[in-house]
């Protein structure tokens, strides 16, 4: 037999109070006498009573939810700033929904697209490039959009990151210092800002300051994965670098199982910096130095920004840049 939907006017009849009263209790409205509060409370506990969030929304034309899209949720630098989200969401008391673009521009518009007619309140999106398709889709929404460890060169969406021209400029002059005249840059694809501008910039203002040349043969495109890692060792032996500057902890990891697959040591006769300090540089061995960044505050603050613009709060700045450090471990000397 089908379970009965238990309704708020099911409650307030039991109660013997108005709906409006019940609205109260259910919304945490400290204008209901205690009494009448532990009398509905008890009701709805009996009727196993759970507001309707769709009538809710249609009521006040707020859902009380959130879209997070994630180009992999199974990328330990994109789940770490989704737990930050989550959080925040919870202590505001909006709902998520996750959903998983693939890093594709045209899945990236159809999810969007999928969680607009959810009619969710505001948007948080971490994706490596924001194509002109999807800032399109941002701006003819109206709907409330803050980017999360994505930049938007233009400025035009609120973001968070850290500063990563500085970032890599610290990391490559690090490797510089230690003796290394051949540093390889190992990032995503370059049409990505933080990679083809602000990473990439950092790293040729770290060569000029050590007076090393800039170049070409030292700039590897690749996903991120380890077995794409594992893949480039060849590439990048024949390169004839002796340290590398990676911008994922994954890809980092195969790089380095594919430099002590063919007998090199790490960091002795290659050395590796990464970018984000995920659990995976403490479980490598060597353990693997990296650029720190906050991901779990990159998450947190992205949503409390969300939240201002959501409820039209006055936001002092829409561009937060969050700070950062090197942790040096075992792939660096």
């Amino acid at each position: 037999m089908e379970k009965q939907t238990i309704t708020i006017y099911d409650v307030a009849r039991e109660a013997n109070v108005s709906m409006a009263t019940v609205s109260r209790v259910v919304n945490g409205n400290p204008n209901v006498k205690p009494v009448t509060r532990k009398k509905v409370l008890e009701v709805i506990d009996r009727l196993d009573y759970r507001p309707n969030a769709v009538a809710r929304g249609l009521a006040s034309k707020k859902t009380t939810t959130v879209g997070v899209i994630i180009p992999n949720v199974s990328n330990m630098f994109f789940s770490s700033l989704a737990r930050g989200i989550d959080d925040v969401a919870t202590m505001y008391k909006y709902n998520i929904i996750l959903t998983n673009s693939d890093g594709e521009s045209a899945k990236e518009v159809s999810v969007l697209n999928n969680l607009l007619a959810k009619q969710v309140d505001g948007i948080i999106f971490m994706g490596h490039h924001i194509t002109d398709e999807i800032r399109g889709e941002f701006s003819r929404s109206k709907t409330p959009v803050v980017l999360a460890g994505s930049i938007d060169p233009d400025e035009q969406v609120g973001s968070v990151n850290i500063d990563y021209t500085a970032a890599t400029k610290d990391a490559v002059s690090l490797l510089a210092k230690n003796g290394n005249e051949k540093i390889a840059f190992i990032s995503g694809a370059l049409i990505d800002p933080i990679n083809g501008h602000n990473r990439l910039t950092g790293y040729k203002e770290a060569l000029k300051e050590a007076d090393l040349a800039y170049n070409e043969g030292l700039i590897f495109e690749t996903p991120y994965s380890f077995k794409d890692g594992l893949a480039l060792v060849d590439r990048l032996l024949n390169s004839g670098a002796t340290a590398a500057y990676v911008t994922d902890d994954e890809l980092a990891i195969g790089i380095l199982d594919g430099l002590l697959d063919r007998g090199i040591n790490v960091p002795e006769e290659f050395e590796i910096i990464t970018s984000n300090n995920s659990l995976l540089t403490e479980v490598a061995r060597p353990r693997l130095t990296s650029i720190s960044q906050p991901l779990y505050d990159l998450g947190a603050v992205s949503m409390r920004l969300l939240t201002k613009l959501m409820n039209k709060e006055e936001v002092e700045e829409k561009t937060i840049t969050l700070p950062y450090h090197i942790v040096e471990k075992g792939s660096s000397k």
